[in-house]
């Protein structure tokens, strides 16, 4: 079955930085965008940023541009969300999901989605 775990969060004060990993299995990694999404409390899901391995290409959301890094390492099956100067409005769960077409991960969707990682960033 296919599998996507996403892990790294926890409470930072604003100002501060934690990188998430996306661990994934049973899909060719190669073939797929895979993205981070966030849902604070009382808020749909958005999409956050994605990289799609057939190309490289990678896009974030205009709120984290210049603050978080996505990467991928085709060696692990993994996708790294680096991010740095965080906001007390990044608090929210933050999921993993792969799909084919990345503007769904813009509109915040994805064929498969992995269990999500708290992540607090206190003022």
């Amino acid at each position: 079955d296919v599998q996507l775990q996403a892990s790294g969060g926890g409470l930072v004060q604003a100002g501060g930085s934690l990188r998430l990993s996306c661990t994934t299995s049973a899909f060719t990694f190669n073939d797929y965008v895979v993205g981070w999404f966030r849902q604070a409390p009382g808020k749909e899901r958005e999409g956050v940023s994605y990289i799609d391995n057939r190309d490289g290409a990678t896009w974030y959301v205009d709120s984290v541009k210049g603050r978080f890094t996505i990467s991928s390492d085709s060696a692990k099956n993994t996708v790294y969300l680096q991010m740095n100067s965080l906001k007390s409005e990044d608090t929210a769960i933050y999921y993993c999901g792969k799909g084919v077409d990345w503007y769904k991960v813009v509109a915040g969707k994805a064929d498969y989605w992995g269990q999500g990682t708290l992540v607090t960033v206190s003022s």
